[in-house]
Parts: C-alpha cells; structure tokens; sequence
C-alpha cells in the first residue's frame, strides 16, 4: 500500500512519531559507535543516525554492506533538527536492505559531460538534476493552473503531420504506410488554430521536433511545448497574455521551490524582479539598440541567438520584440496594416541573456491573403486545405504563441546547456539513454 511509508518531504507532519522511509543510499560516515546515512527518496534528502546501543547487532553491522544507492527501508523517530538537511533528522531503530548497489559510476569527483549525458539515467539522482527536475514539475503544473483559470481548453495536437509547411531541411521525415512520407511535427499552432475556432480557447501541450544541425547550448532535437490560440484577440492581447503568464508561473515557482532554486544556487532575487511590466520595444527600435552596444543583422534579417543575447543582457526582466520584418516571418503571421513590410508578432526575450522563450503572432485571417502569400512562399496548398478552411467558414481575428519549456526551465534554474532542462534529452550527436 502506499500509505504505508512516509515521505521525506511529509517528516514536518510527523515529528516525535515513528516513520518508515524508503529510498537509497545517498551517503554515509561513522564516527565512533554512531552512523550517519543520508537517504534520498526523490521527494527529499534526511540524515538518518544509527547509535550501536539504539539497534540489535545485526542491523548495526549491516552499515558496513551498504554501497552508495543500495535501496534500503528504515524505521525510527522524527526529529527536528535545523543543522540536518531539511531540518529533521530520523533516530534509526530499523534498517533493511532492499537491495546492495554494485560500485556507482557517478562519484563525487568531477565528470565529464559526455560521462554525465551517457549515463543519464543515472545522472538524474543527482541532487541538482533532481532539483531541475521538481522545478519543470511545478513550471507544467503552473502554466496548466494559468490557463485553466483563463478559461482555455487543452487541446493534443498530432505528432505526426502531412504537410512541410515551415521548410523540410528542419522536420524528420518518416514512411507512412501508403500515404507517403509523414513529419514529425515542428508545432501543434495550425491544429490549435483549428481548436481555437470550435472552442474559442484553447492550448496544445507536448512535444516537438526540430531537424536543424545545431549544437548550441539553446538547441536540442525534441522539446516541449505550450501553444496558447484564441479568437477575437490581436497581438496587443497575446503580448498582454504571455506577461501574465510568465509573471504567474514565475511567482509559483518561487512560492514552491525556493529550496530547489538554492540547491542550484541561483541568484533568487533576480527572479522576483519579474513582473509586470515587461520591456517592449519595435524590431526597428531593438536593432538601433544592437548597433550601439555593437551587434545586429541588416534589417530584414531575422535576430540571430547572438543578437537575443545582446539584447537581453540588458535588463533585468523579459523583453518583448514586435512587429519583424514579413520577409522573416512564416506565411500564417498577419502584416501590420499600417507598414505591410512588417508583421504583427512578436517575441519573449527572457533577461540574463537567456534570449527567446516564446514567439507568436496575429495570424493572417483573410482567406485571399493567406492564399497569396502561400503562394509566393512556394508552400503546396493540398495538404494544408483543411487549415484554409478555416477562413472560409467564419474567419475571425485570431492569434497565438508558442512557449519553450526547456528553454524556460534553463533560465527559471540559470542553467548552462538546455540539455540539463529535460530528462533525456536528444541532441544532433546523442541519441542514447
């Protein structure tokens, strides 16, 4: 049963009461006829202290079997105590071994990144990758809070997807049965658009994939995504919204995983400087900025990685970036009608030189238009019919954004490689564990 164990994270809710725990070995030291065993359970670490007179013979002895993550059950009284780890110890009356560890590859000395990442799924029981993790936790379980709250509706998109629509050279292509070659998907936006116009609100959340052969540390091959759609809004509403919804999760997190955040060491204060409002500012206005700290593409150009990090750098909360030049932009972005050489969309540059988390757009909602400007991207109209349809029966304004989980879990936890922000994660060069 499992309520038949307690919990590290639950020991506030049991002091002076006898507990049992089960876990593994995270540590251990003896210092005369006492021993000390750190246990982790994945909810928590607790020191747990063995006396010599406190335990039959048999359970003292077996200190010496115990390897580093054998799995172990032990039975003893919650103490508080604000010098251990969490601030409660156990008083040991118990110890079984479940099972003795053979020698663990992962030792306290420092590992290589390919030794880490090739042993993954070991690397995970690590305090720090423990930490990330409870932290992409509670960051799903927010944005998911968020949403409901704001009446949308989650909507599961495919995976698999007919249509090239955004360039082949970045989608993994797969055999179809008869129908040809199918592509993993790059976003579930075009289906969310769909949901949208039957549900008003909706937002599409998993995974998706990218071909490009990129190596830098923002890059990997299979991430999450949240994608927000709805109807009778514009870009000023999807700007409004992706504050609100970074200012959410942000103040949850810190409400719920602070202890998490200085296992990792991250600058916490930084982060309760998020909140509304934002810094927002024009593509024209952002690449002005980029000359005089000295960066910058031509105009036309989209910003590159190096350019989000310049810009980024310079202040201590998310920057907004709207209205890119349309020959940047992909075909379902609606021009601004006052300047048709731009778009109205915009990006979420998050501050520290983290540099895009999330981009979105008005989509273009006239039928004629959206026609058109497939047209001129070269872009085949048969497998993308249905998504026309859409504006054939009952178009209305209507916009979106896609937000990186990986990305945001980098910047939420000051990570150094967005590899770290997922539990397996697929690179260009790693397809293994």
């Amino acid at each position: 049963m499992l309520d038949t164990w307690t919990r590290i994270d639950t020991l506030g809710d049991h002091v002076g009461k006898t507990v049992t725990l089960k876990g593994w070995l995270y540590n251990k030291r003896s210092s005369g006829k006492i021993c000390f065993l750190l246990l982790r359970d994945g909810t928590g670490i607790v020191q747990m202290v063995m006396s010599q007179s406190d335990v039959p013979a048999g359970i003292y002895d077996s200190y010496h079997e115990l390897t580093p993550e054998s799995s172990i059950e032990a039975t003893g009284v919650v103490k508080e105590d604000k010098r251990a780890p969490g601030g409660y110890e156990i008083g040991l009356s118990d110890l079984k071994i479940v099972s003795i560890a053979e020698e663990y590859p992962i030792t306290p000395k420092e590992h290589g990144a390919d030794f880490l990442l090739q042993r993954r799924h070991l690397w995970l029981r690590s305090r720090r990758q423990q930490a990330i993790m409870r932290i992409r936790a509670e960051l799903i379980r927010a944005i998911q809070d968020f949403f409901d709250q704001q009446g949308f509706m989650r909507l599961d998109a495919p995976i698999f997807s007919p249509s090239n629509c955004e360039g082949a050279s970045t989608l993994f292509s797969v055999p179809y049965f008869d129908h040809g070659e199918a592509y993993l998907t790059q976003s579930g936006q075009l289906y969310a658009e769909a949901g949208a116009f039957a549900l008003g609100r909706v937002y599409t959340f998993g995974p998706t994939f990218r071909a490009e052969k990129s190596k830098t540390r923002r890059h990997l091959t299979e991430f999450w995504m949240i994608e927000p759609e709805l109807t009778f809004a514009d870009l000023d509403d999807i700007m409004d919204l992706a504050e609100d919804l970074i200012s959410f999760f942000m103040e949850r997190v810190l409400q719920n995983r602070a202890a998490d955040l200085e296992t990792l060491e991250r600058d916490i204060e930084s982060l309760r400087k998020i909140r509304r409002p934002f810094v927002r500012m024009t593509y024209d206005e952002a690449l002005e900025q980029l000359k005089r700290i000295g960066g910058g593409p031509e105009w036309g150009q989209d910003l590159g990685a190096t350019d989000e990090t310049l810009l980024s750098s310079q202040y201590d909360r998310p920057l907004l970036i709207h209205r890119y030049p349309l020959q940047a932009k992909a075909f379902y972005m609606k021009p601004d009608p006052t300047d048709r050489r731009l778009t109205l969309n915009m990006d979420v540059l998050a501050p520290e030189g983290y540099g895009e988390i999330i981009g979105g757009s008005q989509r273009e909602d006239d039928l004629d238009s959206l026609v058109s400007r497939m047209e001129e991207e070269g872009i085949p109209k048969e497998p993308l019919e249905w998504y026309v349809d859409l504006r054939r029966y009952g178009s209305v304004p209507h916009s979106g954004f896609g937000l990186g989980l990986e990305r945001t879990i980098s910047w939420i936890c000051g990570l150094k490689h967005v590899r770290e922000a997922i539990p397996f994660p697929r690179l260009m060069d790693r397809f293994y564990p």
